[in-house]
């Protein structure tokens, strides 16, 4: 598959860089050739529970070096979105301190008291009083947003009801459906595109799911790239009317060697040995990129 045109890069994380807060094969090494190329580049992902801080410092404890810049959430695109829709408006806020933070540093005052928009992202703290509020300002006014349409999100004991799951509570009671920022809306990935200056003919979006990484993409006119590493496997491709531009069974196959160096018998190229003075670890995470 030719990628030659290809000059930026979106990716998901969970399934495509991590799994269960390891990190998949190839994906250190992919990091490490993007960062040595200069390729511009960010990994998204629609949970807004935490700040792209958190989920830098959770991927480096997984041995991926990912400075906070270069993560982009689907709070930070609800964030930039509502920016450029309401400056300096005011939200009323059911989730975690991903969601309030990019609220507050994109100029947003949060309050109970006739809100510009009722803002659900996604939290473990679900509470009946903010669940009626919310109905209740959506009721006399205020703008539905929801940072994703994830219904049910993964946890060590099955899985929880997410964002989605209480969009539709909300939606039941008021009839009002929420306008939803995160993948699969293009949106998200325009804004990402926006975020480091890429045009969508030269980027390529890398994702684990034919249902939002990969037609969000087509939407956005992306390159799309499915990893066989998550949660669509081969026989999913199949159920849907539109495909990826390509398939691969881990970013590992987008590892190309470096000179002199040859791919292993798997395919993926060897670690290079680092050289003097550049991207090490420590100054990957002291740079900020």
């Amino acid at each position: 598959m030719d990628r030659s045109h290809i000059t930026s890069w979106l990716t998901d994380m969970d399934g495509v860089l991590v799994q269960e807060n390891k990190a998949l094969p190839g994906a250190a090494e992919l990091l490490q050739q993007w960062r040595r190329e200069d390729a511009p580049y960010l990994v998204l992902t629609n949970n807004s529970i935490f700040t792209a801080r958190d989920l830098s410092a959770r991927l480096r404890a997984s041995g991926l070096i990912v400075p906070e810049e270069r993560i982009w959430t689907s709070a930070l695109a609800t964030a930039d979105f509502l920016a450029k829709q309401m400056p300096g408006g005011s939200v009323f806020v059911i989730g975690e301190a991903g969601m309030t933070t990019a609220l507050h540093e994109a100029g947003f005052i949060m309050t109970e008291t006739d809100p510009d928009y009722v803002v659900i992202g996604e939290t473990r703290n679900y509470s009946f009083e903010a669940i009626t509020k919310a109905i209740r300002l959506i009721n006399t006014g205020s703008r539905f947003i929801a940072t994703n349409p994830d219904a049910t999100g993964p946890s060590a004991d099955g899985v929880l009801p997410a964002t989605g799951a209480i969009s539709a509570l909300i939606t039941k009671a008021t009839g009002r459906i929420p306008y939803v920022v995160g993948k699969p809306n293009p949106m998200m990935f325009r804004s990402a595109l926006n975020r480091i200056g890429a045009h969508s003919e030269t980027t390529a979006m890398i994702g684990d799911r034919m249902d939002t990484d990969v037609v969000a993409g087509i939407e956005a006119g992306l390159h799309t790239i499915l990893t066989l590493t998550g949660i669509s496997d081969e026989a999913a491709i199949q159920r849907y009317p539109f495909r990826p531009t390509e398939v691969i069974s881990g970013v590992g196959e987008l590892v190309h060697p470096r000179d002199g160096e040859a791919r292993d018998a798997g395919g993926d190229a060897a670690s290079p040995p680092a050289a003097p003075g550049a991207d090490s670890d420590s100054d990957a995470a002291g740079s900020g990129e």
